[in-house]
């Protein structure tokens, strides 16, 4: 009798576990949203950003300028990793050495390729899967003599998403420059999220800085930018269209302006050497005509701008890869292209490989 008493307290236990677990998760879960919900991210359509100060050149009208975009993965996304929203496995894609390393190669790169400006994406604050290294304090301490500004485009407390959590991200796009800044600010992109997935997602901008040409009225407009990647397409298109009217706008002006980035996207323009094979990412289309007349579309297609992250690279048979033609510029028509470079690293510390553009500026009439 006693035995019986001893296993239907038992078993009455077990019942009560079993019957409050899914109470249980749905706690878990609405609490995760709450959390959520109070610390998301909710940038303004337009905010200054601070400029750090420590070029004195000015530029003027006639010379030449070197410019290099670069997405550098957050220093955790060289030849060694995949990447699980890509197809991959990885969702920690590199340890703290690994990152460090990474951003030793991308500093010496840049150093190496010495540009004048300098637009990066995918450059961390202080995140979990970079091991919570001020990467933009990094590039800062290894370019002297440049101003920078940062927009934070992706800034969540802590993401309990997947096994291991991405945990901590404060991430963005930056710009660096020889020539001193005037003015820089955050423009926000449409979001293409609803709630509540909307709340732990990018919210992706354009940096967009000025530098004020000596004796002429006119600016050189520079804009960093990462355009919308996981959607279904609608975000492409609407941030794509963002920034036409904001080229527009400035060209207008009669500014001198250079977009730069990781467009997510190939120019309609330009005829990708790499075919995307069935099952893996696909870039969108930007579609040159819709920009306008007065606009050149760059992209350097001797040489991929980004791998696929299904699989490491290091180690693959790189003829049957997976690249992509996404990374480039949008110029004004008054700005003279004297040579593009999509730089082959390898894709040794990031996942994309520089561009080096090289453009002269008109003479003052």
């Amino acid at each position: 009798m006693e035995d019986r008493k001893k296993n239907n307290g038992t078993f009455g236990r077990i019942v009560r576990r079993v019957l409050a677990l899914p109470v249980t998760v749905i706690l878990i879960v609405a609490a995760i949203i709450v959390f959520l919900s109070l610390t998301e991210y909710r940038p303004q359509a337009i905010e200054e950003a601070e400029i750090f100060r420590a070029a004195e050149n000015g530029l003027s009208e006639g010379g030449t300028l070197r410019v290099m975009t670069w997405n550098i993965g957050y220093g955790a996304l060289g030849d060694n990793a995949d990447f699980f929203m890509d197809g991959g496995n990885m969702v920690r894609t590199a340890d703290e050495a690994r990152v460090r390393r990474n951003l030793k190669d991308i500093s010496s790169a840049i150093a190496d390729a010495e540009p004048d400006v300098l637009l990066v994406q995918e450059i961390d604050l202080d995140s979990t899967r970079s091991y919570h290294i001020d990467e933009f304090a990094e590039l800062q301490d290894t370019l002297p003599g440049m101003d920078s500004a940062f927009a934070r485009n992706f800034s969540v407390r802590y993401l309990p998403y997947p096994v291991p959590p991405i945990g901590k991200v404060e991430s963005g796009v930056a710009v660096f420059s020889r020539y001193a800044l005037s003015q820089a600010e955050r423009v926000q992109l449409p979001i293409p999220f609803s709630w509540p997935i909307r709340m732990a997602n990018l919210k992706r901008c354009a940096l967009v800085t000025r530098v004020p040409l000596d004796d002429s009225g006119r600016e050189l407009v520079l804009i960093s930018l990462h355009l919308e990647a996981f959607d279904s397409g609608e975000g492409k298109i609407a941030q794509t269209k963002a920034l036409a009217e904001l080229l527009k706008e400035e060209a207008g002006k009669g500014n001198y302006v250079i977009a730069g980035g990781d467009f997510n996207q190939i120019f309609t323009s330009v005829q990708s050497a790499w075919p995307v094979a069935e099952g893996l990412w696909a870039p969108g289309e930007i579609d040159v005509s819709q920009l306008g007349s007065g606009w050149q579309c760059l992209m350097d297609d001797s040489v991929p701008s980004c791998r696929s992250l299904d699989r490491p690279y290091a180690g693959a048979d790189r003829d049957a890869f997976q690249y992509y033609l996404i990374d480039g510029f949008i110029i004004s028509g008054d700005l003279e292209v004297v040579s593009l470079e999509t730089m082959d690293l390898g894709f040794t510390a990031s996942d994309h490989n520089p561009v080096l553009l090289e453009v002269a500026v008109p003479a003052a009439q």
